[in-house]
């Protein structure tokens, strides 16, 4: 009888347990919430089972209340808040660096452009991009057009 209550609450609780690991730390469905479900599933039917209907009752509704106590306390204490990603990326690209490079511009690659790549503009470093084709590295290109944070190059000929 003890060793079916005790059997009962380990499996029910490390069931618990892994479905709040399930939500706090791996996101999506997967087997730690599968697991752990099928836990406390397999905890409430050997209570049912070993125990009885009344108690099965008793066990499945203190399991459940459990539960729900948790998943609200835990909402209500703003307990998730600390597992949010708060950091914000403030990086932009080539933004410091529009005002000073005008249509017309030559250069040189960096980096093969396909068709993105590394340019270097009056010895700074930028993203640049062409019309589709590939340009090797070391080339002279030109700026062809300046448009929000995008600089199109071609290459000179």
């Amino acid at each position: 009888m003890l060793l079916d209550w005790i059997t009962v609450i380990l499996l029910i609780g490390i069931g618990l347990i892994l479905i709040i690991i399930e939500l706090i730390f791996v996101p999506g469905t997967t087997i730690v919430g599968v697991l752990g479900f099928v836990l406390a599933a397999i905890g409430v039917w050997i209570g049912y089972a070993a125990l009885g209907t009344t108690i099965g009752h008793i066990i499945l509704a203190i399991a459940v209340l459990t539960t729900c106590i948790a998943v609200f306390y835990s909402f209500r204490t703003d307990a998730w808040s600390r597992f949010a990603l708060k950091d914000t990326n403030s990086g932009r690209v080539n933004d410091d660096k529009l005002h000073t490079l005008q249509v017309g511009n030559k250069g040189k690659t960096i980096s093969a452009l396909r068709p993105q790549g590394t340019a270097v503009f009056q010895d700074q470093h930028h993203e640049v991009q062409t019309q589709g084709e590939f340009i090797a590295p070391n080339t002279a290109i030109r700026i062809i057009q300046l448009s929000a944070n995008k600089i199109i190059v071609e290459e000179i000929s």
